[in-house]
């Protein structure tokens, strides 16, 4: 069977789906792999790297595409490519089916099988196929290093013949792998750290990391039974706001990354919190590219409110391309053994295992 990969719109994206040292395993498997030209050279990855292994390298998107049994990307191919998909081709990536609904749909006479890895089942044997979990550990640790860099104090408390420098305090909103990320990396550079989150169970993680946690009355009730935060009550968002409104005072830095799989970020840093922050405190927002969770939050840009940098990107993960290249691939190619039936060398979609019919789009 022949897999194929292209390169991502490198406007929006950096990450590739198939490094080197993947695309060995896959032929290991029994794979034929084809990559576009300069597949992986701006992450220093060159042809010759993969050529030594036994991929083909083509100037021709169109044929390595066409002939391809699986196709694996990051994010949907563009419509010129996905016009020209053949009959019961395996497309697998990050589709986001709710905002591609209508696209997706258009192939279904195609017989076209779309594997979308956000909707994987939070069970234990898909771990090591999580793409959101490796993708956001990253992402959390990245923000914290970017809001740093634009707090201009000392983040780790100093003790000076000068005087004393306080440790800079951090809030993270959400406790999940990108907040918990956020906690551990803050903490080990010598923040203070607070944290939220509406599910209870986050609270002996967070702290376990040394983080301090601010719970809400009810919190307990707000957890899905797949591990994701429900939206929460009126009554509890007041309550939230007013023990956030009071905390902010005196944050220094606010991480954000607090989501709702398939909607809009939850709004929780609104104006009125923001105003009575001091100048110079620093929110990064990463659910910037979902609405985001402050105010005022606009993706890719720097929005000062009050003295209060708000920033928001729509691609952390291009900042730490080669990373986040490395686990996706290994997330990816977890998945496509588990689809894969070796002894027959074909796709087998068992809809009685969980992860395929989860993640198939119908």
């Amino acid at each position: 069977m022949r897999i194929a990969s292209t390169l991502e719109n490198q406007n929006i994206e950096k990450r590739i789906a198939i490094t080197p040292e993947i695309a060995k395993k896959y032929i290991a498997l029994g794979f034929e792999i084809s990559l576009i030209k300069n597949y992986g050279e701006h992450l220093g990855f060159k042809d010759s790297d993969f050529k030594e292994l036994g991929v083909k390298i083509s100037n021709d998107e169109s044929e390595i595409l066409n002939n391809s049994d699986i196709i694996i990307q990051l994010g949907l191919l563009s419509d010129e490519n996905l016009s020209n998909l053949k009959e019961k081709q395996t497309l697998v990536g990050v589709f986001n089916p709710y905002n591609n609904k209508e696209k997706i749909e258009s192939l279904s006479k195609k017989n076209i099988n779309f594997f979308s890895l956000e909707m994987l089942p939070r069970i234990t044997r898909a771990q090591s196929m999580d793409i959101l979990s490796s993708q956001a550990n990253l992402a959390g640790y990245k923000a914290v290093i970017e809001s740093f860099a634009n707090f201009e104090k000392a983040i780790p408390m100093m003790m000076t013949a000068a005087g004393t420098i306080p440790a800079a305090k951090v809030l993270v909103v959400g406790a999940g792998v990108a907040g918990l990320q956020a906690i551990a990396t803050a903490k080990r550079m010598g923040a203070i750290v607070f944290a939220t989150d509406v599910r209870m169970a986050s609270k002996e993680q967070v702290e376990s990391l040394g983080g301090k946690f601010l719970s809400v009355e009810g919190s307990e009730n707000l957890e899905t039974e797949g591990g994701y935060a429900k939206e929460t009550s009126e009554e509890f968002k007041k309550k939230q706001e007013d023990l956030l409104a009071d905390t902010l005072k005196k944050i220094d830095i606010v991480i954000c990354t607090a989501l709702i799989p398939g909607k809009k970020a939850p709004l929780i840093i609104k104006g009125s919190m923001i105003d009575n922050m001091s100048s110079g405190s620093v929110i990064y927002d990463l659910a910037a590219v979902q609405g985001g969770n402050a105010e005022f939050t606009e993706v890719d840009k720097i929005i000062v409110k009050n003295g209060v940098k708000i920033m928001g990107e729509t691609n952390i993960l291009n900042k730490l391309p080669v990373s986040a290249s490395n686990l996706y691939s290994k997330n990816v190619f977890n998945f496509v053994s588990n689809l894969y039936d070796k002894e027959n060398k074909k796709i087998n979609i068992n809809l009685e295992d969980e992860i395929i019919e989860k993640t198939l789009i119908k």
